[in-house]
């Protein structure tokens, strides 16, 4: 009997899940809200509510709970029923990468393989962890770099093979980035170049030889390698020279590149008077329509300023540049420029030096006297090692004897030098309707924007020196990952300059010559560590290794098997502001 009448309710009642209802009344000024758990069921086709408790006189938190229960949603109380697994440093690759894929960097390198992943890798742990490639496969297994590409269990095998198959894509993406920034987009139609070295470690690299060391490590094997950028210095191309190459020997493999490679023939290539000599000039004007912005040696400056040349003293009274021709310049500009505190510092500098060498002449000259030292031979070697010591033989009178030796200056010489210190000469293709006088002093100077990007390669931010590599391909990879990394580095700097010591807005001169000046706002940068918003600012350098400290955590459920969940630590002020500057949220992954 019982049965049957319950057969009956349930055949009539038919439930569903239990809920919170919560209702609100406001009476006066006051509003009174009641938490009902109750039962939903249908009866004879209507929708019904049971009450099944008045919750209203618990805790909030406590009615909370008991809705998201009832939701289907799981708790766990504070401080229990989840582990911390694993922490990965993140925010410093996640930045990396969003500024790669802005720039297009995984489809510059080559279609999606592999090795293109290994490459890619290698160029972002160049930009945060520079070091050699078979401690960069131990250190990315400790951040998020392994895991979002694929990386673990790569050896440096794999890494060889990868560098490999990035050498032989060299060319094809050195094209598109001078298409990029030396083509049409290159409004100045101005390319810039320069050579530097760096020593090698080991005694089989196929390219180290002994040369002139820019590092200024004498007697040590080195390789050269020469940059191509733009004018702001953004890096385009690069390429690797054996240890001995001469400056303008470097500078007709790129000229040969920008016509060959690059199809560019309308561009004014810019670099130092060792660079662009004159017989690159006549090579450049008989073989190519390139023009060219160098600076003259002092010899052709003693020329042009001898009594019946045109480069007097008098051209400088009112201004410290005059733009003028010369017969033994045709189709060419020369702009001369004085800059008054070069002169000085090359007068006291020339000063301090003749004094050192005539100090250091003493006393041989003392000991030819007293007969400690005799024989023309002997005391030749003697004083000549001295003399050039500092390069100040040229200013000196060397009279030797078997028991005599006499130094005296040279002072018309000196005088002669002098007159010209602070004078140098530019020579260039460019028209007065390409560009003023002014204007070629500044594009002239902005030759140190490539001198920055050297040091940056090999000493701020990548490491690139000492080369550990042995085979020629290897060294040529190596150096191409480090221009990458420079590639990238440039547009970090770029993008997070009001986060760093970095100028935001170079002051624009009003005399070219005169020396380059801080801005207002870069010197209260240094000073006080903050931005004109009150942003805390850090070294480049600094401001990545803080950004390596927002983690990405492995979070394990301990109440489920074999559940966890990926969570990435909360930024800093200063790292949620560097995601800001490049326009983009933290990225969960690195692809």
């Amino acid at each position: 009997m019982v049965k049957a009448m319950w057969d009956d309710y349930r055949v009539t009642r038919v439930f569903s899940a239990m809920h919170v209802a919560t209702t609100r009344r406001q009476h006066k000024d006051k509003v009174y809200e009641t938490h009902l758990l109750r039962r939903s069921y249908r009866e004879g086709g209507k929708v019904k509510n049971e009450t099944l408790a008045n919750l209203s006189y618990l805790p909030a938190a406590t009615i909370q709970l008991i809705r998201e229960s009832l939701a289907g949603k799981s708790h766990v109380i504070v401080g229990e029923g989840f582990e911390l697994t694993r922490s990965l440093p993140h925010g410093h690759l996640a930045a990396v990468s969003v500024m790669a894929n802005q720039l297009g960097l995984p489809d510059l390198l080559g279609p999606a393989c592999s090795e293109r992943d290994i490459a890619y890798a290698l160029v972002l742990a160049r930009v945060v962890h520079p070091r050699p490639k078979l401690a960069t496969t131990t250190w990315w297994n400790d951040t998020t770099l392994a895991a979002d590409l694929g990386l673990e269990g790569v050896t440096t095998d794999g890494v060889y093979a990868a560098m490999d198959w990035l050498g032989q894509r060299q060319g094809s993406i050195e094209a598109t980035l001078a298409k990029r920034h030396l083509g049409t987009a290159n409004s100045t139609a101005l390319a810039y170049f320069d050579l530097p070295s760096s020593w090698v470690e080991g005694t089989k690299n196929e390219l180290a030889a002994r040369g002139y060391s820019r590092d200024k490590k004498r007697g040590v094997a080195q390789i050269e390698y020469g940059l191509l950028t733009d004018r702001a210095g953004r890096p385009v191309a690069i390429e690797v020279f054996a240890g001995n190459t001469g400056d303008p020997s470097a500078f007709i493999s790129v000229v040969e590149s920008v016509r060959t490679r690059f199809q560019l023939s309308h561009l004014t290539m810019v670099g130092d008077r060792g660079m662009i000599t004159s017989a690159r000039i006549r090579a450049l004007h008989e073989e190519t329509t390139l023009g060219w912005l160098t600076c003259l040696r002092a010899p052709q400056i003693a020329q042009l300023a001898s009594e019946d040349g045109p480069l007097q003293l008098s051209l400088f009274d009112e201004r410290d540049l005059a733009a003028f021709t010369h017969p033994n310049f045709p189709g060419e500009r020369l702009i001369a420029c004085r800059n008054p505190l070069l002169a000085a510092e090359r007068t006291r500098k020339r000063a301090e030096l003749l004094d050192a060498t005539e100090a250091a002449v003493a006393p041989i000259v003392a000991a030819v006297a007293s007969g400690q030292l005799r024989g023309a031979d002997k005391i030749g070697l003697r004083v000549g090692k001295v003399l050039n010591k500092w390069k100040m033989a040229k200013h000196f009178e060397v009279v030797i004897t078997d028991s005599s030796l006499g130094v005296t200056r040279r002072q018309h010489a000196i005088d002669t030098e002098a007159a010209l210190d602070g004078i140098y000469v530019l020579r260039t293709t460019l028209t007065e309707g390409e560009m003023d006088a002014a204007g070629v002093v500044t594009a002239y100077k902005d030759l140190a924007n490539v001198e920055r990007d050297f040091r940056h390669i090999k000493v701020d931010d990548l490491s690139l020196r000492p080369i550990h590599h042995r085979l020629e391909a290897r060294v040529r990879s190596h150096v191409f990952i480090c221009m990458l990394s420079a590639y990238l580095v440039w547009h970090l700097r770029e993008a997070l300059a009001p986060l760093t010591f970095t100028e935001e807005h170079p002051p624009t001169r009003d005399n070219p010559v005169a020396p380059a000046q801080r801005s207002t706002s870069a010197s209260a940068k240094a000073t006080t560590k903050r931005n004109d918003a009150d942003d805390e600012v850090r070294g480049f350098r600094e401001l990545l290794d803080h950004l390596a400290t927002l983690t990405r955590n492995t979070m394990a459920v301990t109440a489920e098997a074999a559940s966890s969940f990926e969570l990435l630590s909360t930024p800093t002020t200063t790292q949620r502001r560097v995601f800001e500057l490049l326009g983009s949220a933290v990225p969960r992954r690195l692809t």
